[in-house]
């Protein structure tokens, strides 16, 4: 569905593969039925073991077809790139404001809370509202 189960957030000079077995183990301990993940070419290698190894949990690396030019739509790497668009439809997340980074990931957990609460009473009349008033 695409909606956040864990987040890690870190300074840009660290290398995303070699801090995801922290958010994954998170995802183990919250949520014991994940069994499969879904991750771009960056997160291949050591990372895919470990995985398999620490949380019994299939890490499948997404690559491009061979050959391949220009965009194509991968397999379930859709699916986070659609994420990361309803994410930076909140203001604050356009561009990097925040000089925290527990407020970054903060930010983003309110950025998902407040698309799962429109999904959760979807429409334009507020129920709150009197009747006939939107």
């Amino acid at each position: 569905m695409g909606l956040l189960l864990v987040i890690m957030v870190t300074s840009a000079s660290v290398q995303d593969r070699d801090r995801a077995l922290g958010p994954i183990a998170r995802l183990f301990e919250r949520f014991a039925s994940v069994r499969h993940i879904w991750a771009d070419v960056g997160y291949a290698g050591k990372l895919v073991e470990a995985t398999r190894w620490f949380c019994g949990i299939a890490v499948e690396v997404v690559r491009t077809k061979e050959g391949q030019r220009g965009f194509e739509v991968l397999p379930r790497r859709w699916v986070v790139e659609r994420t990361f668009a309803w994410i930076t439809k909140c203001r604050r997340l356009d561009q990097d404001y925040e000089r925290l980074i527990e407020t970054s990931e903060a930010m983003v957990k309110w950025a998902m809370m407040r698309l799962m609460t429109r999904r959760l009473a979807p429409s334009g009349r507020r129920p709150w509202a009197a009747s006939g008033a939107t």
